[in-house]
């Protein structure tokens, strides 16, 4: 199960990926820029996002219970809320981005480059907003395959209009960070109609209730807030503070910046792995409770986090010991590359933590209370802003120092999982 989700994340990491590289190959401002702005996109992402978590834990939850034919009407209530979702996230980002952003970016270069970024990208929120609800689906009745399949078209989309729209190929103009805005978003619209496709020809619509009479229920769309507004409200709080230490190292300089995005990127190869064995927890999770084996959940917890490691420590000796050589793939700029070597290894070294950490943080929403596991990352982020600000703002320590910050966010994270699964009575809960 967790193979497909894996494959899926690594080539929607490629997009991330080529993003970087080529804009690396335009300049030091866009790839910082690129950063600002494709953090900032996540954080706005992340209610949508998180809403799909919500969605795709009640799923496996009917799915565990043999419930199929409930759902298709959870499915489609979850559509019609993300659409409204995504066209109030648009209008609210087209007015108030350029206000927000000018106030918290200091450099005008990295401004003017973040703006023209996010005056494209945020087209992309009706079409990403759609896949996520389709990857829950997926995800939720443990039919992973088509996840592969799906990113792999995705990428490859987004890789030809990149080198076509980044750097004016084939007659079309030289549009620089734009153009890397303009094909993310193509490549989600694409991402959202295969799903629609696949899903129209491949699917049983009687057996899981895809019914064409759709209508607006909102006492089924008030249960499902009941579990997606904490997911929203947690993962759009985690991107935030990302947000918040992108924001932080910019005003170090924007070399600093710069280091940051490679480092990042290199970061993002293992945090798919941890992802979507993650995934792979929480999913499984909600169908043992949905089948009555809450007791099969820990010893789950403990087989999926050393599948983990086995495939992230490989990862990470191998790129600690070459780290000129990864490094390179995002810029040819060879001052950047020595500068970005001590923050790769620190940023290696925090996901001994970040693997256990979430594994069983995701088990936690997987349980179904998801107003708990907010509570836990909320007071994990909470002590994680403090030393960001602490670090950035008030010692202005160097780019490695900040990145420690991983290592205080994922021991706590880590530290009150263990604590509430061990302690609370999450067994009985219903949804």
């Amino acid at each position: 199960m967790t193979y497909p989700i894996l494959i899926s994340l690594l080539m929607e990491h490629l997009i991330g990926l080529t993003d970087t590289a080529y804009l690396g190959r335009v300049g030091e401002i866009e790839l910082g820029a690129s950063a600002l702005a494709g953090v900032y996109y996540l954080a706005i992402f992340m209610l949508g996002f998180g809403f799909s978590i919500g969605v795709q834990i009640i799923i496996a939850r009917r799915n565990g219970e043999k419930r199929y034919s409930d759902i298709g009407g959870v499915f489609f209530q979850g559509a019609m809320f993300l659409m409204l979702l995504a066209g109030c996230v648009f209008v609210v980002s087209k007015l108030y981005s350029p206000v927000f952003l000018r106030m918290i970016i200091q450099s005008d270069l990295v401004y003017d480059a973040t703006i023209s970024y996010m005056n494209w990208r945020i087209y992309g929120f009706f079409f990403s907003f759609i896949a996520v609800l389709f990857r829950a689906f997926y995800v939720g009745i443990t039919r992973t395959r088509i996840l592969t399949i799906n990113s792999v078209v995705m990428v490859l989309t987004n890789i030809v209009l990149n080198y076509v729209l980044i750097f004016g190929k084939f007659g079309f103009p030289q549009l620089g960070i734009a153009g890397a805005a303009i094909a993310s978003s193509i490549a989600e619209a694409v991402s959202a109609l295969f799903y629609i496709v696949y899903t129209w020809i491949k699917i049983d619509h009687r057996k899981y209730g895809f019914s064409f009479d759709i209508k607006f229920q909102p006492r089924m769309l008030g249960r499902i807030l009941t579990t997606s507004i904490w997911t929203m409200l947690q993962t759009f709080l985690s991107m935030s503070t990302w947000f918040l230490f992108f924001v932080s190292v910019e005003h170090l300089g924007e070399r600093s910046l710069a280091v940051t995005n490679i480092v990042r990127s290199v970061s993002s190869l293992l945090f798919i792995v941890i992802s979507a064995f993650s995934s792979t927890a929480g999913s499984l999770a909600s169908n043992l409770m949905g089948a009555s084996e809450q007791n099969s959940i820990p010893h789950l917890g403990m087989r999926i986090t050393r599948m983990c490691f086995f495939c992230c420590l490989p990862l990470i000796v191998l790129i600690a010991l070459f780290p000129s050589q990864v490094l390179r793939i995002y810029t040819d700029n060879a001052n950047l590359i020595i500068d970005a070597v001590p923050s790769l290894w620190v940023m290696l070294s925090s996901y001994l933590f970040f693997v256990p950490a979430m594994v069983w943080f995701t088990i936690v929403s997987g349980t179904g209370n998801t107003r708990q596991a907010f509570m836990l990352d909320f007071s994990a982020l909470s002590i994680y802003v403090v030393y960001v600000l602490y670090v950035a703002f008030w010692l202005k320590a160097d780019v490695a120092v900040c990145w420690t910050s991983d290592h205080i966010y994922a021991i706590f994270m880590l530290l009150f999982s263990s604590l509430y699964l061990k302690k609370s009575g999450w067994r009985k809960k219903r949804l």
